[in-house]
């Protein structure tokens, strides 16, 4: 089976603000109401290998690369996010069994995937959350799994299970991981129960796993025992890509409902796209989405050249992505004013609701907010103290959207950088060539600035990290960095996405147009200083003036070209 490319996958789904759709946005909203999983959609993607994406070529998938299947998946999750538990959930599993499976277990697990089943990954307890270290599930030395794994997506329609349990006392090499077969479980030793109802991505099949003694046969240990949760948190990276797609599927959609209005909605004699308070809080909306783009769009890309630095790189995007489509959610909401509220009546009635409720379960699917910062805050110091030297060659491979990818290698992810980051290492350089490019040309200049800024900025990190180690600072104050990092990471992210294609359109301006390059830096200095966006006023307005374009000619709101099955 040959994948669809994202453009032939919109022509299939069709017109999703067509309220005969089943694919649709109306759809949508219906079985949100009803509590309904979107059996039709998924059932629908599945016929058109939609679950083989994610999936390597040896086990009968379709994966090319991750930068592809991030925009398939956003194309599909802009009509309901709920598509993911759908045909995306086992991605994890499958990624940890990539990592050290045997044969064997990889071969039961394609046979599952690939015949449009799941394997669930269960890792949290209700008692812990993201404290894993204190979990408490069990496999004792004669093979006993006892305790109850808790949110197990698609827990109660999987084929199998894989499960992190506790093999030792203390510290991450005390927890190990088996594959279950749940077909070969005696009746008793197993009890699936739907967990608690969540408040977005309504209907998803999420469930409680209570393990009664079970008998856990030898050849189910996956890997060697003790390196269950290493494994896990590698693989998170590579889950993180896909719920970055999610974020920017309902960013998407909620952007569009907003323009949809303001296109048309007057003031007077004057249109709200043109109006001043409604034009800032959509140029902000806009920088946003543009900025979540480009460091999704990137990390896809980037895990293939550089995996090593997956472990922050991946954290960095999360956050960015999730942050910055809250912002645009909020922003749009001001907007639509009272018509964000309404779940009847209107075209689009009920639609925005569900997008803020299902972007708060996204936001927080693999790790929360500040989890994601907890976890790569440590590795600040390795990455920001010492010197870097920058690597021209992976910056082009990652950033030249027309350079080929190395092949995805999973077994690179690794649990710390090391004090890799090409992204930040290749600012400076990049900085002086954007800023020579650009120096004669007027308009230019306070994109100019903004770079130079951002060079600043970064080359302040490393003092910025040991002022937050020093004894008696807040102990706030290393998450507080982490978070400014991943700011300016995704904005260098841009500076390097501009440099490396500026012959050829982004965001559908012309090649070489720094209108969109300056607005996202705006809207990141902006976030890493703590500041409101809309104080950097007209910088943020070349935007909007992108994404009303895009619109009008029928494209997603990305840096690829993608044509929508929508007129608008």
């Amino acid at each position: 089976m040959t994948l669809l490319t994202p453009d032939e996958l919109e022509a299939l789904l069709g017109d999703p603000g067509d309220n005969t759709n089943p694919y649709g946005f109306a759809a949508a909203v219906e079985r949100d109401e009803r509590d309904e999983f979107p059996t039709a959609l998924c059932d629908e993607l599945r016929r058109a290998g939609f679950h083989l994406n994610y999936l390597p070529k040896s086990w009968g998938g379709e994966l090319e690369s991750f930068d592809r299947s991030l925009t398939l998946v956003r194309s599909a999750a802009r009509r309901d996010v709920n598509i993911m538990p759908g045909t995306m959930f086992s991605i994890i599993a499958a990624t940890c069994l990539q990592l050290h499976g045997t044969p064997e277990q990889q071969r039961r697990a394609a046979g599952i995937l690939t015949g449009g089943g799941a394997v669930a990954f269960a890792l949290t307890e209700a008692e812990h959350g993201s404290d894993l270290l204190t979990n408490e599930v069990r496999l004792s030395p004669e093979g006993e799994l006892t305790g109850e794994k808790w949110m197990v997506g698609l827990g109660m329609s999987c084929e199998a299970v894989y499960v992190i349990a506790r093999t030792g006392e203390r510290g991450p090499g005390a927890f190990s991981a088996v594959l279950l077969d749940l077909a070969d479980i005696p009746e008793g030793q197993l009890e699936r129960t739907p967990a608690v109802r969540t408040g977005g991505m309504r209907g998803i099949d999420m469930a409680r796993l209570r393990f009664n003694g079970l008998k856990v046969p030898e050849k189910a240990l996956v890997g060697k025992e003790g390196e269950g949760l290493e494994a896990a948190v590698k693989a998170q990276q590579a889950v993180r890509l896909m719920s970055m797609a999610g974020s920017l599927g309902i960013a998407d959609t909620a952007l569009r409902l907003a323009l949809d209005f303001a296109t048309t909605r007057r003031i007077g004699r004057t249109v709200l796209t043109e109006s001043p308070h409604p034009r800032r809080e959509l140029a902000v909306a806009t920088a946003a989405l543009l900025a979540a783009d480009t460091v999704a769009l990137t990390a896809a890309r980037g895990v293939h050249v550089v995996p090593e630095a997956f472990s922050v790189w991946a954290l960095a995007a999360k956050h960015v992505v999730a942050e910055a489509t809250d912002e645009l959610i909020r922003r749009c909401g001001t907007v639509l004013a009272t018509r964000s509220v309404l779940r009847e009546g209107e075209r689009g009635a009920g639609l925005f609701q569900k997008l803020q409720r299902d972007s708060a379960v996204v936001r927080v699917i693999d790790a929360s907010t500040l989890a994601n910062l907890r976890s790569f805050a440590g590795q600040l110091p390795t990455l920001t103290e010492g010197a870097a030297e920058p690597d021209p060659a992976a910056v082009a491979a990652v950033y030249g959207l027309d350079a080929d990818l190395p092949a995805y290698e999973p077994a690179r992810l690794d649990m710390f950088a090391r004090g890799v980051d090409p992204v930040l290492a290749g600012l400076p350089d990049a900085a002086t060539d954007v800023a020579g490019a650009l120096g004669d040309d007027e308009s230019a200049a306070p994109v100019v600035e903004l770079v130079g800024q951002l060079a600043a900025a970064v080359a302040g990190l490393g003092d910025l990290t040991r002022a937050a180690r020093e004894r008696g600072a807040d102990p706030n104050a290393l998450v507080d960095a982490a978070e400014r990092y991943a700011w300016l990471h995704a904005a260098a992210s841009c500076v390097h996405l501009w440099w490396a294609n500026r012959d050829r359109s982004l965001y559908g301006t012309p090649p070489g147009s720094a209108g969109w390059l300056g607005a996202t830096l705006g809207y990141l200095l902006a976030r890493a200083e703590g500041v409101d966006p809309r104080h950097h006023g007209d910088v943020l307005t070349p935007a909007l003036d992108a994404v009303v374009a895009l619109r009008e000619t029928g494209r997603l709101f990305s840096a690829l070209p993608v044509r929508l099955a929508t007129t608008r």
